[in-house]
């Protein structure tokens, strides 16, 4: 490495066959065969479909219960108990970020739209998460009360419930929506089950009142479960947010110790495909680019957490402990949902650790950071293009006595280029002797040719953790620059940035030295081309990212060279 824009051109070149390796491999490599989850014997029944699965809780002594609610042993998702049925009409809700059809059958979430997000940037159709307008596209989200004694019905998913109103709207000035819907076992236990909305939140809380005039104790257990078919997504590098994770995900703490774990479960990976018992302050999720799904126990409780897939559907259940309610007794078990995009301030305010949903992959120890750093700019500046421009100033202010020594090794290298040269044509035949005399020179003149590796090491992790900051983060999802540029997460649409970029690279080409080899030149004045092409179908606030930085570095540069004339002419006096 003699200069720095080679050490960046080779590091750049690097990361471009590895993008299209990786592609080749997902595109064109060997697929996994999808795996298939069943339980049944030979000449068994056929299984209940997972849909209609309702979790297996620990049997419990009902007469030891002694108020509104004791907590025993933690629920295992397993098996099937009711009848399924159709479904049983729709309770509507509207808030004004929401639009949530309830089914009355187990009081499920099937259908979510999310009118603030449009599909296509300017088009009327929203973003649709929760629905069952195709079996290839089914995504529900179920959540009951799984009995604990062999005796008791309770309300699971597969119960009918009733409801006074079809309808329900988050009125002007009213900052929450109360939705209950009524269960009765005929035997004196009555369950309300309310779906609590509040107005700018994604967020869904639910309660279940428990009022028990029996003459026996009542106990059972909350679950809930993410029901998906969620076919594999073909990935393509004219379409980045086809890179983004989509499937089920937990937060668990599963190993021992009790460290914490954020895992991508895999359906294709048997090991994926188990149960994480005694989960406190846990969670689960179905995830996909810019939107979730997730259930979030109460961060007391314990849950068991287990994911079951079929084909192409899974079911990701949570599952807690057993509320008991002493005959003549209230009792109340919570739960909170999550439906929408992932915006990192709601998600932390339910969980702090839900904010990992916002997957920035390997590199997250830098993303979330710069996540920080930009969403605090963005708070004074209200503009997410502005944000990024702004935020690179500030680290390559940061970066600055790395990147002026290397950029007073560069100003030396090409103030030695003519001499290098004399040294080429002196030895053209002894490359060894060249070797040494070149090494001589530079310690001559006190130049280290090395020395503009380690900035440009230090701003490739910052430059991919920047893509995957604009690519998952859904606060810029659609947002704004100005002119053309009407949404930084995707591809500038006339190409202006990417041409800027080549430029801005080929400008900065001229101000280092060249190389020495012939042959190198000739490829290294060919790249900006090429980086021109693989910035094309990149996000735009990426691009403008490194439009920004590059800029910079030629300011930079150009001062840089000017302090070092200035130096000499001192010097020669």
């Amino acid at each position: 490495m003699t200069n720095n824009i080679r050490v960046f051109l080779w590091l750049g070149l690097a990361l471009a066959l590895w993008l299209n390796f990786s592609q080749w491999q997902q595109d064109y490599g060997p697929k996994p065969a999808p795996s298939v989850a069943s339980t049944a014997s030979p000449g068994a029944s056929k299984p209940a479909a997972l849909e209609d699965t309702v979790p297996q809780v620990p049997q419990t002594a009902a007469s030891t219960a002694t108020g509104s609610g004791t907590a025993v042993p933690t629920a295992t998702p397993d098996a099937t108990q009711g009848t399924p049925v159709e479904s049983a009409g729709i309770v509507h809700v509207s808030t004004d970020v929401l639009e949530i059809d309830i089914d009355l059958k187990g009081g499920a979430l099937v259908r979510a739209e999310l009118p603030g997000y449009p599909l296509v940037k300017g088009q009327p159709d929203p973003v649709v998460l929760l629905n069952r307008d195709r079996p290839e596209t089914n995504y529900i989200l179920q959540t009951g009360l799984a009995a604990n004694t062999k005796d008791t019905h309770a309300p699971t998913h597969l119960e009918v419930f009733s409801s006074a109103a079809g309808k329900y709207a988050l009125a002007p000035g009213q900052d929450e929506l109360h939705v209950p819907l009524t269960w009765t076992d005929g035997d004196g236990v009555n369950v309300t089950k309310t779906f609590v909305f509040h107005r700018g939140s994604f967020a869904i809380r639910v309660e279940y009142s428990v009022d028990n005039k029996s003459p026996v104790p009542w106990s059972a257990s909350a679950y809930a479960q993410i029901v998906r078919t969620d076919p594999p997504v073909e990935r393509s590098m004219f379409h980045v947010e086809s890179y983004a994770f989509r499937g089920p995900a937990i937060w668990a703490a599963d190993k021992p110790g009790g460290s914490n774990l954020y895992h991508r479960l895999k359906l294709d990976k048997p090991d994926d495909v188990k149960i994480a018992p005694d989960v406190t302050g846990g969670w689960i999720a179905g995830m996909q680019h810019h939107f979730v799904t997730a259930v979030i126990p109460e961060p007391t409780e314990k849950y068991s957490f287990k994911l079951t897939s079929e084909n192409l559907k899974y079911v990701l259940a949570a599952a807690g402990p057993a509320t008991v309610v002493a005959p003549g007794a209230t009792g109340t078990i919570k739960e909170t949902l999550f439906v929408g995009p992932k915006l990192q301030e709601q998600l932390v305010a339910i969980n702090p650790e839900l904010f990992r949903v916002a997957d920035y992959g390997t590199l997250a120890v830098i993303s979330r950071p710069l996540f920080r750093l930009l969403a605090l700019i963005h708070d004074f500046v209200k503009n997410w293009g502005v944000t990024i421009i702004l935020a690179t100033f500030l680290l390559k202010l940061a970066f600055y006595p790395l990147s002026e020594k290397a950029g007073r090794s560069m100003a030396r290298m090409r103030a030695l280029a003519p001499r290098l040269k004399l040294l080429q044509e002196q030895y053209k035949d002894d490359r060894s002797k060249l070797g040494q005399a070149t090494m001589e020179l530079y310690k001559t003149e006190k130049v280290n040719p090395v020395s503009g590796c380690l900035p440009m090491l230090i701003q490739m992790p910052v430059f991919l953790a920047f893509y995957w900051v604009l690519l998952e983060s859904a606060e810029m999802r659609q947002a704004p620059f100005l002119g053309w540029i009407n949404d930084l997460s995707s591809r500038d649409p006339y190409f202006i940035l990417p041409a800027l970029n080549g430029l801005a690279m080929f400008a900065q080409q001229k101000m280092n030295p060249p190389p020495p080899d012939p042959m190198q030149a000739k490829l290294f004045q060919f790249m900006p081309v090429v980086f021109s092409v693989m910035f094309a179908f990149a996000p735009a606030g990426l691009v403008l990212y490194w439009v920004t930085n590059t800029g910079l570095g030629i300011l930079q540069q150009w001062n840089i060279n000017r302090k070092i004339a200035s130096e000499d002419k001192a010097r020669r006096r």
